[in-house]
């Protein structure tokens, strides 16, 4: 009697047409739809395709879309939460250090979490350059986020975020993997966590020319590149000047990404180069460049023995100089030098993201955002938002942008949002543990508080602390394996 007195119809759900399911762009109204027997529409509706559409997405928009209109040209509306859960939505940017610690350290009873990333898995960053020349294998060092587990399975967009609204407390999505698609989530806590690029310095001909290293992507481009160079090179075509030009190698940037690309880089000559392409070995040709000191932020010491030790190998060039353009077929430095190269490996420096960019907040000069002692977003009115890796930087506290940061802010943040009584959090304080770096030849650094150590010992704990933080288990297996394997039978230089 009460349904009839409102003037309203019973469908019952099985005369509901597929194309009407489709126009739900909303995945929860779906689901929504699937789950009731009978759906309700007033008598006097007219549309009722339109109708179910903004009854089952919870809001009534002032232009929905039309009906059949799939294209989804401007954002669509939020997915419906969980009704009476008892759980705050946290909404996470990125699957980086900082977000991949949050996602695992998050206590899930009080939260549903939502992750937005364009990479749907979480790279170990410090063994990536190990990947480039084969000593070990891409997937090795890579963990699915999936793998963590979500409450539902949508609770993952492979997206990207593109706008922030801080006082209604809304996130712009847009699809990676269908552009121009965009959607609205709705969150009651925000981690920003989308890390930094690669920063090009407006240097000419960088972007289009030289491969940078931070994604497994870009190892996978170094390692096809150096193959087919090397491949090339051996052909009968190709007169002495080009070989000599494709069997140089130009890494711009005396970082520990830069460092570290190199030793795997002389590893891989030293030992399969010379046994695969033993004609070669003598013609080929590293530089590395860098403007001020390499591995800035270890200890004099030990940079003085890591510059000692890349200045005695064979073919390898230290050069202290900026590049001022980057072609297709060679680098030109400051002073006018041109250094004819086949491959550019450029790890210069880190830049903000457009999503950061763009961020209506305060920024330093170097484009992250500003927070506060509690990593919380300065500027945001609602204290919901927090910022933390490469993208952010502490009011006061500048950090190095490293993974240990990042993941130490992932744990400070899980702890704070976690915690019952919001006075009993103390602000965020960083110690560091100290730093590693491989230097080639079974030599590596590592510089702690208390220990500062170089050569064969160090490269024993830099192995051995590198695979105790490996994501899970099935990584810390795959990567002694690959390991043993490239010890025993050399590393793989299939081109594929």
């Amino acid at each position: 009697m009460e349904l009839l007195s409102r003037a309203q119809l019973l469908v019952p759900r099985f005369l509901i047409t597929k194309s009407v399911k489709t126009s739900l762009k909303d995945i929860s109204a779906q689901e929504y739809l699937s789950s009731r027997k009978y759906v309700t529409f007033p008598m006097n509706c007219d549309n009722p395709v339109r109708k179910l559409y903004k009854l089952l997405s919870g809001a009534f928009s002032k232009d929905p879309p039309e009906d059949g209109d799939s294209s989804g040209s401007k954002p669509l509306i939020s997915p419906i939460r969980t009704q009476n859960s008892g759980r705050k939505r946290l909404v996470i940017l990125g699957t980086g250090w900082g977000g991949y610690s949050v996602l695992k350290n998050i206590d899930k009873k009080l939260y549903d979490v939502i992750v937005v990333s364009p990479r749907n898995h979480f790279l170990f960053t410090p063994l990536l350059c190990s990947t480039t020349v084969g000593t070990l294998e891409f997937r090795s060092i890579i963990e699915p986020v999936r793998n963590s587990g979500f409450r539902k399975s949508d609770h993952f967009h492979l997206a990207r975020a593109i706008k922030l609204n801080f006082e209604e407390k809304t996130l712009e999505c847009e699809s990676s993997l269908k552009p121009g698609s965009k959607y609205v989530l709705e969150f009651d806590k925000l981690v920003i966590a989308v890390g930094a690029r690669s920063n090009a310095f407006n240097v000419p001909g960088v972007e289009e020319h030289a491969i940078f290293l931070k994604e497994i992507v870009h190892a996978q481009r170094i390692r096809r590149r150096i193959i087919s160079n090397f491949e090339l090179a051996l052909q009968p075509h190709i007169s002495p000047a080009e070989k000599q030009r494709l069997l140089h190698t130009v890494i711009v940037g005396g970082g520990p990404t830069g460092i570290e690309f190199g030793a795997e880089l002389y590893d891989f000559i030293k030992t399969d180069v010379s046994r695969l392409y033993l004609n070669t070995k003598a013609e080929i040709q590293t530089t590395l460049v860098e403007s001020q000191q390499i591995l800035a932020s270890f200890d004099k010491r030990l940079q003085a023995y890591a510059e000692r030790k890349i200045k005695e190998r064979p073919n390898f060039h230290l050069i202290k100089s900026n590049v001022t353009e980057v072609k297709a077929d060679s680098v030109t430095l400051q002073d006018g030098t041109v250094i004819p190269c086949g491959l550019v490996v450029w790890s210069a420096g880190l830049a903000p993201r457009p999503f950061t960019q763009f961020l209506d907040s305060p920024k330093n000069n170097r484009g992250q955002i500003m927070t506060d002692q509690y990593l919380r977003v300065l500027g945001d009115p609602t204290g919901n938002v927090y910022a933390l890796g490469d993208c952010a930087e502490v009011e006061h506290m500048p950090l190095p942008c490293t993974a240990q940061v990042a993941e130490r802010q992932g744990r400070y943040i899980c702890k704070a949002l976690c915690e019952k009584n919001p006075a009993d959090v103390k602000p965020f304080v960083f110690k560091s543990l100290g730093m590693l770096a491989y230097i080639g030849d079974y030599k590596a650094l590592t510089d702690m508080p208390e220990v500062k150590l170089r050569g064969f010992p160090s490269w024993v704990l830099w192995r051995s602390a590198y695979l105790t933080r490996l994501g899970s288990w099935r990584l810390r297996m795959q990567v002694p394996l690959d390991w043993t394997k490239t010890l025993l039978y050399g590393r793989d230089t299939s081109r594929f």
